[in-house]
């Protein structure tokens, strides 16, 4: 591979690295890097570093009316809000790549795409801040991804949209009440080898139990097609629990396991409006379990080995957040993102409550639970984001 300046592959970074390549970026690094010794794949790929995306905003002399507009922004004004991202959004899009950054981001993909023995390789093309894993401040899941990306116009419009979306409305609101300055967070993009989940299923595991704080158990959801649909909450996955220390005994501990209703899949779009869509699942897929027993224990194994290679990297006992997407080609499985797991493992040791209902009614909607407590009151429907605030502030005066 030839020597780049703007582009790192996956097999030269680690989580040292986040300020370069962004917190996403440096795990699957560290996963290529550390863990493929263990037997956990990762599929290949490169990041854009944060370097470059200061680089195409110098180059396109960006920076400036970014800071004008945002210095003109009333964040509490919706409309204002949503149009100012709008306008630097557009301004970002349209803008051209330094050929020089341009040239080594195709060159990266070319070599990518030999590595599988193909002339334009399908890839994803996913953000990656370099402020995801700071203290104080969540910026996770603010930026946008694209799948199934294939050529070189689709893979520089994606990098140019992962760049624009840095100033999406809600990273926008998030940064200003925050008190961020909006070019202290950069971006990096990862290209990386797609799975071809679409054609199997995909999911999400915990190192821990995400409803009682349990340390003891793996738990591995499922659901067909690509994975954005449980990582986006749009479906109800099947689940898995596999018990942590007998699995370290070499046993298989798959102690519980319930089936979800999993009503889509998302799948590449074969009519090429789009690069993805989400179809209705058939009712033989809804009554089954979208992953074998096997993967399942496997995948758990995985999730024992990242979760011990983090705690020890970080001095500290880490509970981790991992997805996971089998190739419906190959029927291999794929470690495609792992992040330290932050709501359910960081707090407190859980304690045990007991909660009596009064009275039993009638059930209005079935699905995962968010919370860990119970409670009640009026239901509050906004069919406006505008409302929610409005809402708010009128209950306050």
């Amino acid at each position: 591979m030839l020597k780049t300046h703007w582009t790192r592959w996956f097999s030269e970074i680690g989580v040292q690295d986040v300020p370069v390549v962004g917190g996403k970026n440096a795990s699957l690094g560290e996963m290529t890097r550390e863990l493929s010794s263990l037997g956990v794949s990762v599929p290949e790929g490169y990041a854009v570093i944060a370097d470059a995306y200061r680089y195409f905003l110098e180059a396109n002399e960006l920076e400036a009316p970014i800071r004008e507009a945002m210095a003109e922004l009333d964040k509490d004004d919706v409309e204002d809000l949503r149009r100012t991202s709008r306008l630097i959004q557009n301004s970002v899009i349209g803008a051209g790549f330094p050929e020089d950054l341009e040239t080594e981001i195709l060159r990266c993909y070319r070599e990518l795409s030999a590595l599988y023995a193909e002339d334009l390789t399908d890839v994803a093309v996913r953000s990656s801040a370099t402020a995801e894993d700071l203290p104080t401040a969540s910026f996770a899941g603010q930026q946008e991804s694209f799948l199934n990306v294939h050529g070189d116009a689709q893979l520089l419009e994606s990098v140019k949209k992962c760049f624009a979306s840095l100033f999406t409305p809600r990273a926008i609101s998030y940064r200003e009440d925050m008190g961020f300055d909006h070019f202290q967070v950069a971006l990096s993009v990862g290209v990386q080898k797609m799975v071809r989940s679409d054609l199997a299923s995909s999911g999400v595991i915990f190192t821990l139990d995400t409803e009682s704080g349990f340390p003891d158990v793996v738990f591995v959801t499922s659901t067909w097609g690509l994975g954005e649909n449980i990582v986006q909450g749009r479906v109800v996955p099947d689940g898995f629990y596999v018990h942590k220390p007998t699995l370290g005994q070499g046993y298989a501990p798959l102690i519980r396991k319930r089936i979800g209703t999993k009503e889509f899949k998302l799948v590449y779009d074969t009519t090429g409006h789009r690069l993805v869509e989400n179809v209705p699942t058939s009712e033989v897929e809804r009554e089954r379990f979208s992953a074998s027993e096997e993967d399942v224990l496997r995948l758990a194994r995985w999730a024992v080995a990242i979760e011990d290679h983090y705690s020890e990297k970080r001095g500290t006992k880490t509970f981790m957040d991992i997805e996971w997407a089998k190739d419906g080609l190959t029927g291999d499985l794929f470690i495609v993102q792992a992040r330290p797991e932050t709501v359910h493992g960081g707090g407190k040791a859980p304690t045990l409550r007991m909660h009596r209902l009064k009275e039993r009614g009638r059930v209005l909607a079935a699905g995962l639970a968010v919370g860990n407590a119970v409670a009640t009151g009026p239901a509050r429907v906004l069919k406006d984001p505008a409302r929610s605030r409005a809402s708010a502030e009128a209950r306050c005066s």
